[in-house]
């Protein structure tokens, strides 16, 4: 009913940037909320970033100043531009989507396969 597509992972080298991209389709009525988490090897799963439907944001400490998370509402798609990356970034980044379909009253969590994110020389 609902897909999350995550694309702009891959190998950059340390102070460098990416771009991810996320896109929900499907059968939505309403998003609250979009967000992106990391997991990195031996690690649980962490959040970097969240924007509610209103705009708000709030980041990881450790990405404060680094990462940009923004929305096209239209398009029902989430972005996290990364820059100054660093070897600790390094993670498997997963897209979240906090919404409500079009048969249900009540929202609930749905997930992106995961984009690989390499940062190292």
């Amino acid at each position: 009913q609902v897909q999350l597509v995550e694309s702009g992972g891959g190998l950059v080298q340390p102070g460098g940037s990416l771009r991810l991209t996320c896109a929900a389709s499907g059968s939505i009525k309403r998003i609250n909320a979009m967000a992106w988490y990391r997991q990195a090897p031996g690690k649980q799963r962490e959040l970097v970033a969240r924007i509610i439907s209103g705009g708000s944001t709030n980041y990881a400490d450790s990405v404060k100043g680094r990462f940009t998370i923004s929305r096209d509402n239209a398009k029902n798609t989430v972005y996290l531009q990364m820059n100054s990356l660093k070897p600790e970034d390094t993670a498997v980044y997963y897209c979240n989507a906090y919404l409500v379909i079009d048969v249900a009253l009540l929202p609930r969590d749905y997930w992106g396969q995961g984009t690989q994110v390499t940062v190292s020389s």
